[in-house]
């Protein structure tokens, strides 16, 4: 039964919104008839687009929901921010999207490359100066690049693969490297 009035409220939802949607396109058309055009300006469409509300596919699923994530983002705590980000950009190459700095001293930078991002941030050494990083970690990250290319310029770069590229039993194709902290990073082929 109330699965039954949130499938109502949603198709009302809907409906309103569709309502809204042509009477925006409406106004759009008007406007640009008063101005001589024949059709409605690019951007007044695409405001009458976002005003639609999407159906959400999670009022259709059942209990219990699962988790659905979108993205994935690690963050790093490194021993050398500075080395580390030189690794990152100069060797992998990493793009600096954002700093954060206090009293002229780099304490983060976040990272990307295509649409993934990474964070780096310094040690405060409050956990101790001997702990050790990356141990029994591994970050795999796909790639629709030329792998063989792309490990050749690591390398070229003064990287060090830790796993050259090789295929894979299962008919995949990776390399791995490993930071200045002891992380590791595959990077496999996508199609």
């Amino acid at each position: 039964m109330a699965a039954k009035k949130k499938g109502k409220k949603a198709t009302k939802a809907l409906k309103k919104a569709k309502k809204a949607a042509k009477k925006a396109a409406k106004l759009a058309k008007r406007k640009a008839a008063a101005a001589g055009k024949t059709s409605p300006p690019k951007a007044a469409k695409k405001r009458a687009r976002r005003t639609r509300p999407k159906a959400r596919a999670s009022q259709h699923r059942q209990p219990p929901e699962t988790l659905r994530l979108r993205s994935a983002a690690p963050s790093f705590t490194v021993n050398d921010i500075e080395r580390s980000l030189a690794f990152y950009r100069d060797v992998l190459g990493f793009v600096v999207k954002e700093r954060w700095e206090e009293d002229g001293v780099l304490h983060g930078v976040e990272l990307v490359a295509g649409r993934v991002t990474f964070w780096l941030a310094q040690d405060d050494w409050k956990k101790g100066r001997d702990r050790l990083k990356g141990q029994g970690f591994r970050l795999y990250c796909g790639t629709a690049q030329d792998l063989d290319a792309l490990a050749g310029r690591i390398e070229a770069r003064g990287g060090t693969l830790l796993e050259p590229v090789k295929d894979q039993p299962w008919g995949g194709r990776e390399f791995a490297v490993r930071d200045l902290d002891g992380f590791t990073i595959t990077i496999a082929g996508e199609s």
